[in-house]
């Protein structure tokens, strides 16, 4: 898959899912690592700095049980419009390819 592709896709996906619930980085990631086998950490940790610093998201930090802190990630209004943006994008994009498809298949 072409990088600035995917790039898109990890941030719409990680804001879909930070939008259900704040949530630990290294959570985050472990759900991302099932549908995205191939990406590596890093990448997923660059995606969610990214976000911060564009301001979709907000870190702040949380302890669990007495253990050491952590940073957890919640989405801003600006992350909302974000995503609803993004997925606006993907679905005309998505009718896009489902148009030229099905003319590209009745007039071959």
């Amino acid at each position: 898959m072409d990088a600035q592709m995917k790039k898109g896709i990890l941030e719409m996906c990680i804001l879909y899912l930070v939008s259900k619930e704040n949530v630990y980085g290294y959570d985050l990631i472990k759900i991302m690592h099932k549908y995205f086998p191939d990406v590596n950490e890093s990448t997923f940790y660059a995606v969610l700095r990214r976000l911060s610093k564009d301001g979709s998201t907000e870190i702040y930090m949380g302890q669990v049980s007495g253990g050491p802190v952590r940073k957890y990630y919640k989405i801003t209004e600006n992350g909302i419009k974000y995503l609803n943006d993004s997925v606006t994008d993907w679905n005309n994009i998505n009718e896009i390819i489902h148009i030229i498809g099905v003319d590209f298949v009745h007039n071959k």
